[in-house]
């Protein structure tokens, strides 16, 4: 496993401190106040206290120990948002296993690769996703279930893997162990601009750079109720709300996935006061009524006062970050007026760095490269996992982390997102690397070369779309749905392409690389 680069010697801010330490402080001065509110979509509300999530927590990591788990083994997280993805996830921590959180829209295979590449010993999944996980990630010495599909009807019983029930022991029997915020803590896998997933490998004093410099940003207090429905198996919602409502002892309600017709009776049920929210779950909101008594301060997402959503009179901050900056590198103002349509300005805790393709500085107005200086294993993330060459590759000569955005700079010390490296996308809040689906069509009999790009959607933000050259002496009017076929058996749904389109020929920059831009102008 790749080692952390802070020296010895470096005293950091989480010194004495791990995520264990963490939960179990708010469970001794915060015992009696909710911690976690489920609200599935069809039944009531479950509420999980500090002290009761906690003693959960306990009784899990026991059992655990006692399936076998020892502290650096990797267990597959395969969960839609729920109760039981957050009880996984901290009692991995606690006993010092590797949480891997993956995205459940994954196809086959790549669960195959992802229990492949971290060594996974174990898996922790639901009904819906049991058998391909069985069948799928043959390397795992056991495979546990939960009783149900979030936010779906119960399920008949399945016939593979544990009762997830099963799994809990003696509370008394947790496991102990040395307090070390650098030890590794979880694994989420992010699509990069290379065919694979990278594995973003964080720290506990990661973790906990996440909790509480996430809630600055926010400015989460103790009564604060932060809705929740976004993955929490990605960063958004995992460390920008769960963490940082733990970091404060705040309430953090959680919703099986986004529903715009869920949403404000939710809100005005639990007296929600902020929530983590993409355009496309606003886009969703305008067609619903906004009530007059609902309690949102703050909403937080990817711009800052979009005039389009005025409509909900609530001030909304803008914010950039990724899975490998833990929290916002770039993040909008609580307390003084935003540039509308602005990120905001760079965070106080990092080096914000904007550079033209020949490494000069831009000048305001001018769009340029984004760079981001931290500490790795503490504000940035660990290394990728079993990925030297990834992580060294990733940093500049000067220390600066190389995002693969564009941004441009603004008056005022505000910046704007301006674009995406070329072979990135963002599908309805997910990245997606277009050489992925690249690799999968290129397999396709028939095909002879292809390129894919991202078209605007009113909703989604992007989707991709794929030309394709045929080969010579092919039936071509067969060849869009078998190249389809093969991308909803290898990729997760939103990876898979709206269209195929087929041309003779590709439009050619220098060295006769495709000229991804002209393809856009196509598409627009």
């Amino acid at each position: 496993m790749n080692g952390m680069t802070i020296a010895p010697g470096t005293v950091t801010p989480f010194d004495g401190m791990d995520v264990p330490w963490l939960l179990k402080l708010r469970s001794e001065t915060r015992r009696d106040h909710p911690f976690l509110i489920w609200a599935p979509f069809d039944a009531p509300a479950r509420r999980w206290t500090y002290g009761e999530f906690h003693d959960r927590v306990d009784a899990l990591a026991a059992g655990l120990v006692k399936r076998g788990i020892k502290p650096g083994d990797a267990v597959l997280i395969h969960l839609d948002n729920c109760v039981e993805a957050m009880l996984a996830w901290f009692a991995c921590v606690e006993l010092g296993a590797l949480a891997v959180t993956t995205n459940t829209r994954s196809a086959a295979a790549e669960m195959n690769y992802f229990a492949d590449h971290c060594h996974a010993v174990a898996a922790i999944t639901q009904p819906a996703y049991a058998e391909m996980i069985s069948t799928h990630c043959r390397g795992l010495r056991w495979l546990a279930v939960i009783s149900h599909d979030p936010g779906r009807p119960e399920t008949a019983a399945v016939g593979v893997g544990d009762r997830f029930e099963t799994l809990f022991a003696d509370s008394a029997d947790r496991p102990r162990r040395a307090v070390d915020p650098l030890a590794p803590c979880s694994v989420q896998y992010t699509s990069g601009t290379t065919s694979r997933p990278k594995a973003v490998l964080w720290t506990h004093a990661n973790a906990l750079w996440g909790a509480k410099v996430n809630a600055v940003h926010e400015d989460l207090h103790q009564g604060d109720v932060h809705q929740t429905y976004l993955p929490l198996f990605h960063t958004n919602a995992l460390a920008y709300s769960m963490l940082a409502t733990l970091w404060v002892g705040a309430t953090c309600v959680i919703q099986p996935r986004f529903s715009a017709s869920r949403f404000w009776p939710v809100a005005l049920e639990h007296g929600c006061t902020w929530t983590s929210t993409i355009p496309f779950c606003m886009k969703a909101l305008l067609d619903q009524d906004v009530p007059k008594n609902h309690k949102f301060r703050l909403w937080g997402t990817a711009m800052s006062e979009p005039a389009v959503f005025a409509k909900f009179g609530i001030k909304i901050i803008g914010w950039w970050g990724m899975t490998e900056t833990i929290t916002h590198g770039i993040v909008g103002e609580i307390d003084q007026p935003n540039t509308p349509m602005s990120i905001g300005r760079a965070a106080p805790e990092y080096t914000i760095r904007i550079t033209d393709d020949d490494g000069r500085p831009t000048a305001v107005g001018d769009t340029g490269n984004l760079a981001i200086k931290g500490v790795p294993g503490l504000s940035l993330f660990a290394a990728y996992l079993y990925n030297e060459d990834a992580t060294r590759t990733s940093y500049d000569a000067d220390g600066f982390f190389l995002t693969g955005d564009r941004v441009t700079r603004l008056a005022n010390g505000f910046i704007k997102f301006g674009d995406r490296t070329k072979d990135m996308m963002k599908v309805g809040g997910e990245n997606v690397a277009a050489s992925e689906i690249e690799q999968v069509i290129i397999t396709v009999p028939g095909v002879r070369e292809t390129a894919v790009v991202a078209k605007r959607h009113s909703m989604l933000d992007e989707v991709p779309v794929a030309f394709v050259i045929p080969q010579t002496g092919i039936a071509r009017e067969e060849l869009p749905e078998k190249v389809l076929a093969a991308c909803r058996a290898a990729l997760a749904d939103f990876k898979v392409p709206r269209e195929v389109r087929l041309v003779d020929e590709m439009p050619r920059s220098t060295l006769e690389k495709v000229a991804k831009a002209e393809l856009r102008k196509l598409l627009d």
